[in-house]
């Protein structure tokens, strides 16, 4: 009956083994596995108590990463400096411990406070090192039963647990070996994003919105390539600095950059403007003109408004890019030509080509690498960084010391759907500059379309209560900025009383604890 009852046990020892085992390669999370492995030596091996304590690389302290059975909140009590009490001594010797009856044990600090007084002398504790090779990272502990005191079970017990610690071991080396990895990843992820949006970022052109960094990578993908780009896009969104930014950051740097707006100009000056003419072409032809074309020869030429362009000139252009030859008004010597073409417009050219206003073959050698530029009131994270851009590039020029923008002139900034795109930006800040006499850019600087977009109201402007309104919310917001949100502080600052600033506070419906830092 004892031999039958010693298989019967060393197979359920195996059995709850193996659960463990398996429960311990279920999962990355160390926490997780091991509260379901501590689980497991409760239910099948009545052990209870059942704790893990590892070193903590960074302190050098023993601190518990799971013990089943005692809450989060006695389980941070649970630190140990090596060599400290029963499991300090474990883990600085290498030697397994087992305490007879708790209770009479000094070394045992109980320090989580999970074992009442009359439990700790009914209990022995057991404890083995987690060893890692040659390092101790740690030790496992259990508290388990000997009515007839210590015996040869409390002996098989520890070499159980100790067993069960090698496992332990190289569950807690895999899953910080992966977490590593893993954090190491993130970094080198992180890193990379990093690098690619300084490698993105291109000087002049603001932005950091998702939109934008897909320019910047289209930008990088296209600049050193002879491909004719054709940049798409409203008015004022910055075509032209893209334009730029192709040429001056690819391998044609060195050569000329020659910018054409052809709606600037009428049809017979488009045609000399970018082919050049003989002397006599024309009446007024007096001497020989070189074209934007041999001006730009090993370099970048860019045409702007290319949707305005006359039929004719459409054709000569498509000679152009197919052939790369043109010919001078007046002439008829082919000229060969080595330029980058850089094409941009803000018109629809799908719907010009089904009008027969523009060449559909035209359309298609030009549309080889589209770039669309999105409008500012798509991108409106990038508002306040290109707003803040030109405050101090015009703060520069004019002499003026202005650092910030308030807090209800970027509410406006925000708001506002910026038909004009950048350039309307450009101005409004440019205005603000010049008016502003103070160091900083209130809402009384903005021009009067964004004061009318903040309101629901159809006005061409605020009326004089809705203005002294604003100023003064502005202003108390300002002062409690300052003064970290202390209303008696922004009282004396503004040189009025403490129950003037608190009625405004409530009639504007200011929390000043949104303004403590």
């Amino acid at each position: 009956m004892t031999e039958q009852h010693s298989i019967s046990q060393k197979l359920e020892d195996v059995t709850a083994l193996y659960e463990i085992t398996r429960e311990l390669a279920s999962s990355l999370d160390l926490q997780e596995c091991l509260e379901k492995a501590m689980q497991v030596l409760h239910e099948k091996k009545q052990m209870e108590n059942g704790t893990v304590t590892i070193v903590n690389p960074l302190s050098g302290k023993l601190e518990i990463e799971i013990a089943h059975g005692i809450d989060p909140e006695n389980m941070k009590r649970g630190t140990y400096k090596i060599g400290e009490g029963i499991t300090g001594r474990v883990v600085s010797t290498g030697e397994p411990v087992i305490v007879p009856q708790i209770s009479e044990e000094q070394l045992f600090l109980n320090r989580t406070g999970a074992r009442k007084s009359e439990q700790l002398k009914k209990k022995s504790f057991l404890c083995v090192p987690i060893k890692d090779g040659r390092n101790i990272i740690g030790a496992l502990s259990v508290d388990c039963s000997y009515p007839g005191g210590i015996d040869e079970q409390a002996n098989t017990d520890l070499q159980y647990l100790t067993v069960l610690s090698s496992i332990i071991a190289q569950t807690v080396t895999r899953i910080q070996t992966v977490n590593r990895e893993t954090e190491q990843l993130h970094i080198e992820n992180r890193k990379l994003k990093r690098e690619l949006s300084e490698k993105n970022r291109i000087n002049d052109i603001i932005g950091n919105s998702s939109s934008m960094q897909d320019v910047f990578e289209m930008i990088h993908r296209v600049v050193d390539s002879n491909a004719t780009v054709l940049l798409r896009g409203e008015s004022g969104t910055g075509k032209t600095l893209v334009a730029k930014a192709l040429h001056y950051n690819g391998k044609r740097h060195n050569k000329p950059f020659v910018s054409v707006n052809c709606s600037a100009l009428p049809e017979t000056l488009l045609e000399s403007e970018l082919f050049g003419h003989e002397k006599g072409a024309f009446t007024g032809a007096i001497e020989q003109k070189i074209g934007r074309f041999e001006m730009a020869e090993g370099g970048t030429l860019f045409l702007d408004e290319i949707g305005e362009i006359s039929n004719s000139v459409q054709i000569k252009l498509l000679n152009v890019v197919q052939e790369r030859t043109f010919q001078r008004l007046g002439s008829t010597k082919p000229i060969t030509c080595d330029v980058r073409l850089v094409t941009a417009t803000n018109r629809d050219l799908e719907s010009a080509i089904e009008q027969k206003i523009f060449r559909e073959d035209l359309y298609y050698r030009l549309n080889v690498f589209p770039i669309y530029m999105p409008p500012l009131r798509e991108r409106r994270t990038d508002i306040l960084l290109i707003a803040e851009f030109f405050l101090e590039k015009f703060s520069r020029e004019n002499n003026k010391n202005i650092s910030r923008i308030s807090t209800s002139a970027i509410d406006m900034l925000i708001q506002y759907h910026w038909p004009g795109n950048v350039r309307e930006l450009q101005n409004c800040m440019e205005r603000a500059v010049l008016i502003c006499d103070t160091d900083t850019i209130s809402s009384i600087h903005l021009p009067p379309t964004l004061q009318t977009s903040r309101s629901s109201k159809k006005k061409t402007s605020l009326s004089f209560t809705e203005a002294v309104e604003n100023f003064e919310k502005e202003l108390i917001i300002e002062g409690l900025k300052r003064n970290n949100g202390n209303q008696t502080k922004t009282a004396k600052d503004l040189e009025t009383s403490l129950r003037i600033i608190n009625y405004k506070i409530h009639q504007y419906d200011i929390n000043p604890r949104n303004y403590k830092i």
